[in-house]
């Protein structure tokens, strides 16, 4: 399995930045390699999404199970039926004196040994593309509200 584990201190407000990675349907607007999204059905505590990802040559869809808590600003993704034997990830946005903690984790495993070769050579590059694709929006959000 491939994992990646970070924490940022971000500019940003905790709230944001939760409202930034939980807008879903938002992501082909600013993710590189999310090529679109749907949002297939909503619950009290989240969503089901299917998401179609193209990064280099490889082109997928899968569809995750997203589970929000606003209160303790966090969000888990699971993956429920798609190309990966195993997808999960796990964000927990903690306030701080000049914005917020992220904490991100993320693990792994294509069923296909080939596309896991593959994904797994480029696989540091495309976490902090994503990070930065997040904070990205965030400071795009904020300078939107400033007056």
């Amino acid at each position: 399995m491939i994992s990646h584990q970070e924490t940022r201190i971000v500019p940003y407000s905790a709230d944001l930045m939760y409202a930034v990675v939980s807008d879903v349907q938002k992501y082909p607007d600013f993710l590189p390699w999310v090529v679109a999204l749907r949002v297939l059905s909503r619950r009290e505590t989240g969503l089901s999404a299917e998401m179609a990802v193209g990064y280099g040559a490889l082109r997928e869809h899968y569809t995750s199970e997203v589970t929000l808590d606003p209160i303790g600003r966090r969000i888990d993704v699971v993956q429920s039926r798609g190309p990966f034997k195993t997808l999960e990830n796990h964000w927990h946005f903690m306030p701080r004196l000049q914005g917020c903690e992220v904490d991100f984790s993320i693990l792994f495993e294509f069923k296909s040994r080939l596309l896991h070769g593959l994904a797994g050579r480029t696989f540091e590059n495309a976490m902090l593309q994503m990070a930065d694709a997040f904070e990205a929006r965030a400071k795009k959000l904020q300078e939107g509200k400033s007056p």
